[in-house]
């Protein structure tokens, strides 16, 4: 790290310390004890430009306080049904960790269908897993392997992409402001697997409109990535659908599977469920739980990304046969309704 960056670092420590009282006790749980590696994400997510990183992280701060985020792991989606639902059409989990510590996440954007709740339960899910990630995962795995360990690998599997899919386009868009505003920085590479020819396609256009920074921690892998992510992980951590021989499309497997990351009765959203029943019940001795999804705030996305989302959105269209994604897409506000 350079003369300018430690200098920068020092600035953006200086401002941090003039904030008030509720945002620097927010801030503590947003750095679990490493404000200066939390600076640096802020500061890489914004160039190392100060001004702007610390605008970032005090809206980021305000954005936690304004929406409760702090109590977020405390507020439960009930009953056990409803959150079952979310799973099954959210898919996402934990399937273990690569030989450095970080967790491996797995995403399922090809067959979540985002069809079974509210935008609002699955954004307060994703922001939940997020919140679990960074105050109990990671921090955890930092303990085991004796280094700071702040960042996750995340597993794309594309297998039923289908780019006329406008519900999951309105939420994934929701939840990567959300990411992008609040959680920058924290995924080291982005392994995209099982890729459909379509997709191919789309990101020959896509890649050279994404930002230096992101376009280099993509990859998009042969096949189902099995002999790419065993570099890097062993065996049992990787995600359900890369564990096949050969290429070709995975399906999913059984919901009822126990190494199927997806599933509710994974140990990673036990632990994860059952962890947030036991901060509800701590919090309920004050008041007592309600029904019903929390509503976030969704922020606006930057105006760089905004842009990028546009050029991106104008450049899949031209690619021919979409017109029913193009006609379905005007008009389209993401506003978390």
């Amino acid at each position: 790290m350079g003369v300018a960056n430690h200098e920068a670092i020092k600035q953006f420590q200086s401002l941090m310390d003039q904030i008030d009282e509720p945002l620097k006790n927010t801030f503590q749980n947003v750095h679990q004890g490493y404000p200066n590696e939390t600076l640096v994400r802020f500061l890489k997510a914004r160039e190392w430009n100060v001004a702007k990183a610390h605008k970032m992280l005090v809206d980021c701060l305000q954005w936690r306080i304004q929406n409760e985020i702090d109590n977020i792991l405390a507020k439960p989606i009930i009953p056990a049904e409803l959150y079952r639902a979310i799973r099954d059409s959210q898919l996402v989990g934990l399937s273990g960790y690569t030989r450095e510590g970080l967790p491996v996440i797995a995403i399922g954007v090809g067959l979540s269908t985002f069809d079974k709740a509210s935008v609002h339960y699955y954004v307060q899910s994703h922001i939940q897993m997020n919140e679990y990630r960074d105050r109990v995962i990671l921090p955890a795995a930092t303990k085991k392997y004796g280094r700071h360990i702040s960042t996750c690998v995340k597993v794309l599997d594309m297998t039923g992409i289908k780019l006329s899919a406008l519900n999951q386009l309105k939420l994934l868009t929701v939840i990567s402001t959300v990411d992008d505003l609040n959680y920058p920085e924290k995924t080291e590479a982005y392994y995209i697997v099982n890729v459909p020819y379509i997709f191919s396609a789309c990101w020959k256009v896509v890649k050279p409109l994404l930002q230096e920074r992101t376009r280099r921690k993509i990859q998009v892998l042969q096949g189902c990535g099995r002999d790419e992510l065993l570099k890097i992980t062993d065996y049992s951590s990787l995600p359900h659908f890369c564990r096949k021989e050969g290429s070709g499309s995975s399906h999913h497997t059984g919901n009822g599977t126990a190494d199927n990351c997806f599933s509710f009765d994974h140990d990673f959203h036990q632990q994860v469920y059952n962890y947030i029943q036991q901060q509800a019940a701590l919090l309920e001795s004050i008041s007592p739980i309600k029904q019903g999804s929390v509503h976030v705030d969704i922020p606006e996305p930057d105006p760089e990304d905004a842009k990028i989302a546009k050029r991106i959105e104008s450049e899949l269209q031209k690619l021919g046969g979409l017109s029913g994604l193009s006609s379905s897409l005007n008009g389209l506000k993401v506003n978390g309704h």
